[in-house]
């Protein structure tokens, strides 16, 4: 029997002894932790039986069973009892303290055949029952208990619910992502967290057999980083959290000696990638662990001979043993193509071959190995695992050196949701698919995979990546056109998104300017299929209908131009509805508001701020504004917007009108509202980068023809917009256009405006006054620096 005396001091400020002390970590604390929340425990229940714990038994499973108690973790107990009469009055004396102490148990009063009935109905009591271990009580009712559990499981749950745990397991991946290449990855639930690792070491006791395929040793170290991790995630939020959010990064990176938060984020991306490796290969195999199931033949008799060193043997994708691989490089790409034509794993013995023979090839690279690398790429997404499967072991950047800084780099801001290696393959099969619309799919496919192969290192990483472009197409064998155009989609794979997003498309400047820089049509079409694949593997946010029309109609105007024909306008006749608002407005003289999303237009009596007041009015009601065009037709105002919604639902047209005409009335004190609102989401607001924003303010006389552009970065805030058109009414400046792109927290506003007189703003002394007003909209939230070109 297990006894002991209640302890003296109550759980929760033990916990809390155990949490400040800093030198406590990982899974050193997780069993301090559970080794004196046993004690606590078995005082209780000591007290609460009258010290007689005969036919009874108090079980720690799943994660406290395991001795994995994180300083927020629940308490998964069960109490187990073989007909004891006080059973009610035991509990209840159990309970009702741990209940006090704020902990969150997960509990159950149960005889022996009933623990084992509830395995059998129950997938999640099954595992939890796995790790059971006696906290106090009675070991001759445990000890059979437990036996009963793993036999059970061998002789009829592994086949019923390993299907299930399977299912399980693909929905959570599903949903939450990958530990390795998430800004912010749930290290418990994601792919390669630690809810992998707590199934993988369950499936022995319910396979043994799956000791023999997977040496699970190898994820110990993996699983104590993410353990570290979490530990001083509930540490310093002082909750439960799971989540590695970005704005906890630094603090655990120094809780836990990292150099900096990249150097943490790097450590659980390689931990996550080792986890989620064990774990999908483990499951490819679970065919083995079936009762009365085989192993795989290994006379070699399931063989197929696909091509030139590479074999498919037992569901496989291999290297015949008469393969050169310490000649023939090729085969790292190949044998990654054929696993993906094929929907096979490589097998891990190929892949370990192929980094202990591969030497580097001949510079430049022979043709059938940049055309390897070609398939493979061209195959789309599911070239991403087995190309993954091969830079786990190092074998990619045996091949591409430059490779190597990408590799785990997290970029630490919500607008990029992976880390730039997953980006690249995310954007290069994003490419695939759009490979129909330009004249050379290798080009693209190549320059997707390495278009931000510059990140990583110090300095631009455009500019580096532009001459490790040049190096590595070199290098691989392209000749110096292609070299040239594989500059130019890294140089300018940002050109087609950010014109379209902050510029007037109807203004013949813009369209002349782009046209100069990407100078052929062919590299034309490869940068609108870039910017699409590249946008789409940023983040739900880099990409949308309204984004993905205006690069569309950017390049078909840039195709005009270069092919020599006019460009279609974008410009169209006042649609009926507009004209019919202008004539209401102008016989009312009131404003009349058309909503229809994504589109706001208001049609309004002209005045000086109208622009500003607008968009006021749409930030209070809770709409983003991505464009605004406004012109005025016989002293009527026609401002037509196109915005998104912040979130909750779409406004009615009838309460922006009322609300644009109390503020045009004075009614509504804007700014005030605006600042209230902004105070109230504050706190809710999510933090999007490490790095805090620095505002700026660009003034272009260049880019167009009759307006001066003033372009604005600044982070993003709620009525950012209102205040920066007041600013510019304010300093006597004609507002004809505006384009807003929000990157992240970041947002950017370009205007393009004139001067009272309809003409560029050039005057010195004017252009002291705007830069110095719009300095001071600014400095509130960051700091401000100015430019003008």
């Amino acid at each position: 029997m297990v006894r002991s005396n209640m302890a003296d001091s109550s759980l929760r400020s033990t916990r809390d002894a155990l949490m400040d002390d800093r030198t406590l970590r990982g899974e050193a604390f997780c069993r301090a932790l559970s080794d004196h929340t046993d004690t606590w425990l078995a005082g209780i229940a000591e007290q609460a039986s009258d010290a007689n714990p005969r036919r009874l038994v108090l079980l720690a499973v799943g994660g406290y069973g395991r001795q994995e108690l994180c300083p927020y973790s629940d308490l998964d107990l069960v109490l187990v009892h073989e007909g004891r009469r006080d059973i009610k009055k035991v509990a209840d004396a159990l309970w009702y303290p741990v209940w006090d102490e704020g902990v969150h148990v997960d509990h159950a009063v149960r005889r022996p055949k009933e623990v084992l009935n509830a395995a059998s109905g129950d997938l999640r009591v099954a595992l939890g029952l796995l790790d059971a271990r006696v906290v106090w009580g009675d070991q001759k009712v445990a000890e059979p208990l437990i036996a009963k559990v793993r036999q059970l499981w061998r002789s009829s749950l592994a086949a019923d619910f390993l299907p299930a745990l399977e299912e399980q397991m693909v929905k959570r991946h599903h949903d939450e992502g990958d530990v390795a290449f998430l800004l912010e990855p749930n290290l418990k639930e994601a792919h390669g967290g630690l809810r992998d690792v707590s199934v993988l070491r369950a499936l022995p006791s319910c396979a043994p057999r799956l000791s023999e395929l997977v040496d699970l040793e190898v994820i110990k170290g993996a699983a104590s980083t993410l353990t570290s991790v979490r530990v001083e995630l509930h540490r310093n939020a002082r909750r439960a959290l799971d989540k590695m959010l970005l704005q906890e990064q630094d603090a655990v990176a120094r809780s836990l000696d990292y150099a900096d938060a990249d150097a943490l984020c790097r450590a659980v991306s390689e931990a996550g990638r080792s986890i989620a490796r064990l774990s999908d290969e483990t499951w490819r195999r679970r065919r083995l662990w079936a009762p009365g199931a085989s192993m795989f033949s290994s006379d070699g008799s399931d063989r197929l001979d696909v091509e030139e060193g590479i074999v498919v043997v037992n569901g496989e994708v291999t290297l015949a043993s008469a393969a050169d691989v310490s000649h023939d490089a090729s085969l790292i790409w190949r044998i990654g193509a054929v696993a993906a034509e094929r929907d096979l794993p490589i097998a891990l013995g190929a892949v370990h071959r192929l980094a202990d023979k591969v030497t580097e090839p001949s510079d430049p690279w022979p043709t059938e190995l940049r055309d390897s690398l070609v398939r493979l790429l061209l195959l789309g997404r599911a070239a991403i695992a087995p190309f993954e499967s091969l830079d786990h072991v190092g074998v990619v950047s045996r091949l591409v050196p430059e490779w190597e800084h990408v590799r785990y780099h997290h970029q630490r801001n919500a607008y990029h949701r992976f880390t730039v290696d997953r980006h690249l393959l995310e954007t290069a099969a994003n490419a695939s698919e759009l490979v129909g619309t330009v004249d050379r799919p290798d080009l693209l496919v190549i320059g997707a995979l390495f278009h931000d192969i510059g990140k990583g290192l110090p300095g631009d990483h455009t500019e580096l990546g532009i001459e490790l472009m040049g190096t590595l197409g070199t290098r691989m064998g392209f000749d110096v056109t292609d070299v040239a155009t594989l500059q130019a989609l890294v140089r300018y794979h940002l050109l087609l998104a950010d014109t379209a997003t902050r510029r007037d498309l109807s203004d013949p400047r813009t369209i002349q300017t782009v046209a100069e820089l990407v100078g052929d049509r062919t590299t034309l079409h490869l940068l609108g299929a870039l910017t699409k694949a590249d946008s789409l593997a940023t983040g739900s946010s880099a990409w949308g209908g309204w984004k993905e029309q205006l690069v569309r109609d950017l390049v078909e105007r840039t195709d005009a131009y270069l092919a020599g024909r006019t460009p279609a306008s974008t410009s169209s006749p006042t649609p009926p509805e507009n004209q019919a608002a202008l004539a209401e407005a102008r016989l009312s003289g009131a404003p009349v508001v058309l909503l229809e999303p994504p589109s706001v237009v208001v049609a309004a009596p002209d005045r000086p701020g109208l622009l500003a007041d607008v968009a006021g009015t749409l930030a209070l009601n809770g709409l983003d504004v991505h464009a605004a065009n406004a012109e005025s037709v016989d002293g009527v105002a026609l401002d037509i917007f196109t915005v998104e919604l912040a979130g909750g639902r779409w406004p009615e047209a009838a309460t922006l009108r009322a609300d644009l005409l109390g503020v045009l009335r004075g009614e509504i004190d804007l700014a005030r509202r605006l600042e209230t609102r902004s105070a109230t989401y504050a706190s809710a607001r999510q933090t999007w980068s490490a790095h805090p924003v620095i505002s700026s303010v660009v003034i272009d006389n260049d880019a167009s023809l009759d307006c001066t552009i003033i372009e604005v970065r600044a982070a993003d805030e709620i009525g950012l917009l209102h205040r920066l058109t007041s600013c510019l009414f304010g300093s006597g400046l004609d507002v004809n256009a505006a384009r807003v792109a929000t990157i992240g927290g970041e947002v950017i506003d370009a205007f393009y405006v004139r001067a009272p007189g309809g003409e560029k703003l050039t005057d010195p002394g004017h252009l002291r006054e705007v830069k110095g007003a719009l300095e001071g909209i600014l400095s509130g939230s960051s700091a401000a620096g100015v430019e003008q070109g």
